[in-house]
Parts: structure tokens; C-alpha cells; sequence
């Protein structure tokens, strides 16, 4: 397993699981936000956008989180691995809050250095209305390349603590 990605709602959990997935597995790891948006949430032009993920991609070994529908097909196509955290709308909505009380007046570590934790009516939005805009389309793409790729679908921070659990004994044999 050389190539993951992390996909899931804002708030649901990815950057945190690609972190402690690197240690596992020694791979480094990409955070799309972090190269998405620019200083002051400029977010990049979508030509230079699908430029950047596919040179991402092309790299022998990663961990990539984050969503980006634009640019998915690039991801699957060269992942190993599909981890989809299909997390409850209220622990999306929970993270959010609390992250931005964390880093308050501070930039998030998977964000662009620019670009300090910030909370709106429409981010807020955004995240309630993920499963409706976007978790039925990502299944979809899931569902099509099950059989050619390794797809994990997560639902509970049980479930990625238990997955967590199995990586670690199986790395220690």
C-alpha cells in the first residue's frame, strides 16, 4: 500500500486519520488544502489546480486528503487505497466548531500558512449539506471502482479507531 487517499465531509475526521496513517505506514502525507487555497483563502485557478494534483499523483508514495471532486478521478486512478470517513452530520458540524476554537486566530498545520481557521454561515451550510451535494456521488464513484481498488468506508470514530488498531498489529508482525 503505497497510495491513499482520504476522502469524507469537512470535519470528518480526514486530516486527522492521514496523519496518524503516515506514521504507520511511513508514507508521506498531503494535505490538498494546504495547496488549494492561497494566502487569504484565494483559492488556486482550476487549470493549475488539476496540474498540482496530478504531479501529486504521479509520486511513487502518499497519503493525499481531502476532497476536491474537480480532481478525484486523478486521485483514484493511481490510489492503492480509497478510505471514505462517511461520518454523522452533527460529528461534522461538531469538529468544525471546535477546531476553529482551537486554533483561533491561528492556522490549522494541514492549511496554508495565510490562511488563519475561520468559521461562516457558509462553511456551516457547506458541511449540513454535504450528504446531500456530495456523499451520494463519492459512493457512486466508490462503488464503480471497488472491484479494481481497495475501498474502506468508515462511519464512526469507532470504526477508524478499530481500522487504526488492526494497521498497527498488522505492521508489528
Amino acid at each position: 500500500m503505497n497510495r491513499v487517499i482520504i476522502l469524507g465531509s469537512a470535519g470528518s475526521g480526514k486530516s486527522t486519520l492521514s496523519q496518524k496513517l503516515s506514521v504507520i505506514l511511513s508514507l508521506p502525507v498531503i494535505h490538498l488544502d494546504k495547496y488549494f487555497w492561497m494566502p487569504n483563502w484565494v483559492q488556486t485557478p482550476n487549470e493549475e489546480w488539476d496540474k498540482i494534483v496530478e504531479d501529486f499523483t504521479m509520486e511513487e508514495q502518499w497519503i493525499i486528503d481531502g476532497n476536491y471532486s474537480r480532481t478525484m478521478d486523478i486521485r483514484i486512478k493511481r490510489a492503492d487505497l480509497i478510505i471514505y470517513l462517511d461520518m454523522p452530520r452533527w460529528l461534522c458540524l461538531y469538529q468544525i466548531f471546535k477546531r476553529r476554537i482551537m486554533y483561533h486566530k491561528k492556522t490549522r498545520p494541514d492549511m496554508n500558512e495565510e490562511c488563519p481557521e475561520k468559521i461562516d454561515f457558509e462553511f456551516v451550510k457547506w458541511v449540513w449539506n454535504y450528504r446531500r451535494r456530495s456523499r451520494i456521488k463519492t459512493l457512486e464513484k466508490l462503488d464503480q471502482v471497488k472491484n479494481q481498488k481497495e475501498v474502506i468506508i468508515l462511519k464512526s470514530r469507532k470504526q477508524v479507531d478499530e481500522f487504526i488498531n488492526r494497521l498497527e498489529k498488522n505492521k508489528a508482525i
